[in-house]
């Protein structure tokens, strides 16, 4: 195989890594086993990364940012608050069932960092991120939309992951309708919380 930049063979090992551990789960996820799945030297793993700490930051903070760029799209330019947040609040929900392997890989690599001290602070530091990152996109469609918040957007934020972390779990479980009316009952809820338009 021809030589590939690290720059370049980074995302390729990271792609690599979230389809294999997205198919057979964390454990499943070796250096031997990524490289095998890209078709490289299991070296070219331990040089691009360093770390295994390294590697799963990168295919935690991967997996953020496909969400956050689902999110961000489905919310056009000309719609209220309410229909923004349900169009994105649905988006998300679209990205968990077209590809629940990866919401579960998502779910166990949290799991498996909380038991490991030195992953511990990735997802620690996850955490505020993507609060932070659902906080200013609130912000800013209620800017966009002329609408008042009554609480802050990041409490908002907050309230809304922590529930469909619950959902998306029980969805992965059970798999019926049920789970998708929550989530209507969810985003209203959120709406709510907001505040009714105009203060």
């Amino acid at each position: 195989m021809a030589h590939v930049p690290a720059v370049e063979r980074r995302p390729q090992l990271v792609q690599a890594a979230i389809e294999l551990m997205a198919r057979e789960g964390v454990d499943a996820g070796s250096t031997r086993a990524i490289a095998a799945e890209l078709g490289v030297a299991q070296a070219t793993v331990h040089y691009t990364f360093g770390t295994k700490r390294d590697l799963y930051r990168a295919v935690i903070e991967q997996l953020t940012a496909e969400l956050v760029e689902q999110v961000r799209g489905a919310a056009p330019a000309g719609r209220d608050f309410e229909t923004s947040l349900r169009l994105m609040a649905r988006a998300l929900w679209e990205g968990l069932r077209a590809h629940p392997g990866r919401y579960l890989l998502f779910i166990e690599l949290m799991t498996y960092a909380l038991r490991n001290a030195d992953l511990h602070e990735v997802v620690r530091t996850h955490q505020r991120e993507l609060e932070e990152t659902a906080a200013g996109m609130i912000s800013e469609v209620a800017e966009r939309t002329g609408r008042p918040l009554a609480v802050e957007a990041v409490t908002l934020a907050r309230f809304f992951l922590t529930g469909f972390d619950g959902l998306a779990l029980r969805h992965l479980v059970v798999e019926d309708d049920a789970s998708a009316v929550a989530l209507e009952q969810l985003v209203a809820a959120a709406l709510a919380l907001a505040g009714t338009d105009g203060g």
